[in-house]
């Protein structure tokens, strides 16, 4: 068992392969900002840096400074809805600070944005619970075998916050469960 102090090795590629799933997943609630505030991109700057870090860029300024600004656009958003998908989005810039330490919160970094992601797509709709279902099967769909590789390398997603410590935990154990990596769904 990993002791909760203990290092884990984490390569510049598997943070690149966990912020793109998080991008992914955060993609997907950037509307529901925009329906609240059409004129603020900030949530859609914070998911673009992460693809840039994703597909080779440098994990430096920009991502911390889109987080910074997302987590911000979420505090002036007028919806529940339109601040999960903030903070959806502030989860994947914040995704390639992963740290590689053995701790059930790191998870987050790992599965925050897909939650939060689901949520705001429930909320959105008057709080329908089958809709964020629906989004924790797509999150599935964009795991790649690498992100589920690094997922396991933590312990399960930690207890509480609420619906969308519910909604992680559900994923965290759909993804856990996957038997290997040649019968993952295809991507998409």
């Amino acid at each position: 068992m990993t002791d909760e102090t203990s290092g884990i090795t984490l390569s510049r590629q598997d943070l690149r392969e966990v912020t793109a799933f998080a991008a992914a997943c955060a993609e997907t609630a950037l509307e529901i900002f925009g329906a609240d505030r059409p004129d603020d991109p900030r949530p859609r700057d914070a998911v673009g840096a992460a693809w840039e870090f994703a597909r080779g860029g440098e994990r430096g300024k920009s991502l911390r400074d889109t987080a910074s600004a997302a987590l911000k656009a979420a505090g002036s958003a007028d919806t529940a809805a339109a601040r999960e998908a903030a903070w959806a989005a502030m989860s994947a810039a914040g995704a390639a600070y992963l740290h590689p330490l053995a701790r059930a919160t790191q998870v987050k970094h790992i599965l925050g944005a897909a939650a939060h992601a689901a949520r705001a797509a429930e909320l959105a709709a008057g709080d329908d619970r089958a809709l964020g279902a629906e989004h924790l099967r797509r999150a599935v769909r964009h795991a790649t075998p690498a992100v589920v590789d690094v997922l396991t390398r933590f312990p399960a997603a930690p207890d509480g916050g609420g619906r969308v410590g519910e909604l992680m935990r559900a994923l965290d154990a759909e993804l856990r469960a996957l038997p290997s990596s040649s019968d993952f769904p295809a991507s998409g």
